[in-house]
């Protein structure tokens, strides 16, 4: 199988419980999940492995892009794994990617951050790289960790 994956890893100066709480409770993930000036209208997660996955995202001139989805896999602190390629009533939904985010401690306060994009098709990938993956997930990774250290 190929191999069409888009990554970024970063060392965040915040600890993983605090990144990881970012993700879990929508009212915090609604404040850094979009890249800036963009925003998120509204979050209804059932944080869980098989829970739904869902949020509207809003471009500055309020157009609304919802997104749904599935969480895979969650290990509390360390790892998320969602997919957007199955909508929360089990039916397909594209697919664009599974999306994996694993918080690895450091010490010190510090965590390394890692988010992967596996998409299905190299054509799916390069779509998400020319949509801007690389800046906007570390933009996003970047707005998590200043939220992270204000809890």
């Amino acid at each position: 199988m190929t191999n069409y994956e888009l990554a970024i890893e970063l060392e965040l100066d915040a600890p993983a419980e605090k990144l990881f709480r970012c993700y879990a409770e929508p009212n915090l993930l609604k404040q850094w999940f979009a890249p800036r000036p963009w925003t998120i209208k509204s979050v209804d997660n059932d944080f869980r492995p098989g829970g739904r996955s869902s949020f509207v995202m809003a471009s500055p001139e309020g157009e609304e892009y919802p997104n749904a989805g599935l969480y895979l896999e969650i290990v509390p602190n360390k790892k998320i794994v969602s997919t957007d390629a199955v909508t929360p009533d089990f039916k397909p939904a594209g697919p664009f990617m599974i999306a994996e985010i694993t918080f690895e401690d450091l010490g010190n306060g510090k965590t390394k951050y890692r988010a992967v994009a596996r998409h299905w098709t190299e054509e799916t990938m390069k779509q998400h790289e020319q949509m801007g993956f690389k800046e906007g997930w570390t933009q996003t990774a970047r707005q998590m960790e200043e939220l992270a250290k204000t809890l």
